[in-house]
């Protein structure tokens, strides 16, 4: 008797399942490269999830620096890309299906992930074990959309040069996304930290808890920051190849968008390192604990509705967005 009542409720939560998905949902597409203007909001089918994937209702998506570029196929090889393309590398959302490989995540678990092949930007999307965490407790569905590319970014940048407690780190473009999560990180590890903004962003800065804010449209970073043992460069050109002088030796130099010039590593006695983020649920768990320590909090500029997609794209494409912007595609679920 208690089999059967026990092959009932099963039978019951996989209807009631699959009930709650429909055929369809609204999603951005591009089936071109291009900028903002060949995005389309689109009605197609829900994909369905593989033994190892889930499925997941997306409450709310991140908008980051390299979604323009992904779109204009400037990386599309490094992102494994490929046309019709659903946009979105950052979601929060709800976890409706499960494959039957899945053992760590249920169905209803609130969840946020790096989508390491996009489609974020729909009602529905794919990831799995590797990518997604538990949403933060002390977070809601948008600001947790917010958190997990440019969080990871700063978190694995901070890894790869092996940040101490006690050193000394300049970070440029302090008030983006990854910027504004990178001081955040340095500082829960105890190091003193330097970063670079506008004018108009002095203010985050400083809330951020920097030790020293610079103006770079009033100052020059180089003739305040010296001997520092760690430079995050979020911005390559010019600001990279004027980090090496700043650094002390045997420091380092850790890019997300460039490569380090060989020679001008070897004329300092410094060392580089080029980044590309991934995926990683156990180190998104562990920026979790962070965040609902309150030791990490995102910073939402802007939050747009999915039809607005263009429009957060081409604010993307600036390169000048305070903090990040996020896409919320449904109403955040009942407690």
């Amino acid at each position: 008797m208690k089999r059967i009542a026990v092959l009932v409720l099963a039978t019951n939560a996989l209807i009631a399942n699959a009930q709650s998905v429909p055929k369809t949902m609204k999603a951005v597409v591009a089936h071109e490269y291009g900028g903002p203007e060949v995005l389309k909001v689109e009605k197609i089918p829900v994909p369905a999830p593989k033994p190892n994937e889930i499925l997941v209702r997306v409450i709310a998506s991140g908008v980051n620096p390299a979604d323009p570029l992904i779109l204009n196929g400037k990386y599309a090889k490094e992102f494994g890309t490929h046309l019709p393309l659903v946009p979105g590398y950052d979601m929060a959302g709800v976890v409706v299906k499960i494959g039957a490989k899945v053992t760590k995540l249920k169905v209803g678990d609130p969840v946020y992930a790096y989508l390491l092949w996009g489609g974020g930007w729909a009602e529905y999307c794919i990831s799995n074990e590797t990518e997604s965490a538990i949403k933060p407790k002390s977070l809601n569905f948008v600001e947790a959309s917010s958190v997990p590319l440019a969080a990871l970014t700063a978190w694995q940048a901070f890894e790869l040069g092996k940040l101490q407690s006690g050193q000394t780190v300049l970070i440029h473009g302090g008030s983006g996304g990854v910027g504004s999560f990178a001081i955040q990180i340095a500082k829960a590890r105890g190091a003193r930290v330097i970063a670079t903004a506008s004018t108009a962003n002095q203010d985050l800065l400083k809330q951020l808890g920097v030790d020293v804010a610079i103006d770079y449209t009033k100052q020059k970073f180089e003739d305040v920051a010296h001997d520092v043992d760690f430079v995050l460069d979020p911005v390559g050109r010019d600001t990279l190849a004027r980090s090496y002088g700043v650094v002390k030796k045997g420091g380092i130099v850790v890019t997300i968008i460039s490569r380090c010039d060989e020679a001008e590593l070897k004329k300092h006695e410094i060392r580089g390192a080029s980044l590309s983020s991934h995926p990683n649920s156990v180190e998104l768990a562990e920026i979790t604990k962070f965040i609902d320590a309150g030791k990490i909090k995102p910073i939402v500029s802007q939050v747009l509705p999915l039809t607005d997609a263009t429009k957060a794209d081409a604010q993307a494409e600036t390169h000048h967005t305070r903090g990040k912007i996020a896409l919320k595609i449904a109403e955040e679920p009942k407690p």
